[in-house]
């Protein structure tokens, strides 16, 4: 059945209180981690594909609020699962069962679907909770691991998930049947995804802090240096007289545009030092428009934020910034990889 080999005093050491030294090697690991794919596998191949189908159309079409409930370990994975869908824009909860016999059930109604997770289908509380949920006419479903179970045989419906042993060698510790409750609970998650035609927007939308929402929902125009906090210079000025412009603007280059705002070029700190070497006192009489690069990368103010970071990076060598114009090449504004980073990109 894939379960570990009896283990003995000298190699596993299971009592934190003994006096010899614990250890384990990477062999013992390495067991230990086929063995618990071992078992998944033993999920994947005997998981009733019908059982799962009917659990997911139930959860699509329901009208209601999706509440998970579940003790202890299950009642993490419960908890988790929901919080998934939550995030895919479904309208779920976890309903702990201790608080729902104590007022919290009250939040139960008529078309909301309750699912149960338990690995025995014989917990206590769970059973409770059973017939409070019915007298609230919620639908209930119960997510076991033992055939046969008193969950099973008194909820609307049941899914069953296989279980050939838990990784634990007494096979009591829940860290297999935890495992593919997950892998059960995520997967159906996707698979409501799906049906529903989440887009990546929308997914974003409902994760706005995190660098996933800022990816997909950040614009350049959401992070770009715009008007006062330009640093631009005319292609006639002298180099050594925007020294202030090129160092305070915190940019490391200058916009060098026309009367009307159209981007010529840009000059950066790198430009200066190069220029410097080579020219010596000579730069004193050199205009930016003489020695600025009049073919630099730009953006638009609609591309993505992270469109912009890739085009920094982008070879042949990377760049810090990139000038940010319209359709008629008018400085609007600039966006830099400080920037970018500072935004949590």
């Amino acid at each position: 059945m894939g379960s570990l080999p009896p283990s003995s005093s000298s190699d596993l050491h299971l009592h934190p209180h003994s006096s010899s030294k614990s250890a384990i090697d990477e062999t013992t690991l390495l067991n230990l981690f086929k063995s618990q794919q071992s078992h998944l596998n033993f999920f994947f191949q005997h998981l009733d594909l019908s059982q799962t189908l009917a659990f997911t159309t139930t959860l699509l079409h329901s009208s209601g609020t999706i509440f998970f409930s579940g003790v202890g370990k299950s009642g993490f994975v419960a908890n988790k699962i929901s919080q998934t869908l939550v995030s895919l824009g479904i309208r779920s909860s976890f309903l702990s069962p201790l608080d729902a016999l104590h007022g919290d059930i009250g939040i139960l109604a008529a078309d909301d679907v309750l699912v149960l997770f338990s690995k025995s289908g014989n917990t206590e509380e769970l059973l409770r909770l059973v017939p409070c949920a019915k007298a609230k006419r919620a639908f209930l479903i119960s997510v076991t691991s033992v055939a046969g179970n008193a969950l099973a045989s008194v909820c609307d419906m049941n899914v069953h998930l296989p279980l050939e042993r838990e990784l634990c060698p007494f096979d009591l510790a829940p860290v297999t049947s935890t495992a593919i409750q997950m892998v059960f609970g995520d997967t159906v998650a996707i698979a409501l995804m799906g049906a529903r035609n989440l887009t990546k927007e929308q997914y974003a939308a409902n994760h706005p802090a995190g660098r996933i929402g800022k990816s997909l929902i950040f614009k350049v125009r959401d992070v770009m240096k715009k008007e006062e906090e330009l640093p631009v210079c005319k292609e006639g000025d002298m180099i050594m007289e925007q020294l202030v412009e090129l160092t305070s603007k915190g940019c490391g280059c200058l916009l060098v545009i026309d009367d009307d705002r159209h981007l010529i070029g840009t000059f950066t700190d790198g430009d200066l030092r190069r220029t410097l070497k080579a020219s010596g006192e000579a730069i004193f009489k050199l205009t930016v428009g003489e020695m600025c690069n009049r073919n630099p990368r730009t953006i638009g103010p609609d591309a993505m934020a992270v469109d912009a970071m890739q085009k920094m990076e982008a070879p042949p060598s990377p760049v810090q910034f990139l000038p940010v114009v319209d359709e008629q090449n008018v400085v609007i504004g600039i966006v830099t990889l400080h920037g970018l980073v500072s935004a949590g990109l």
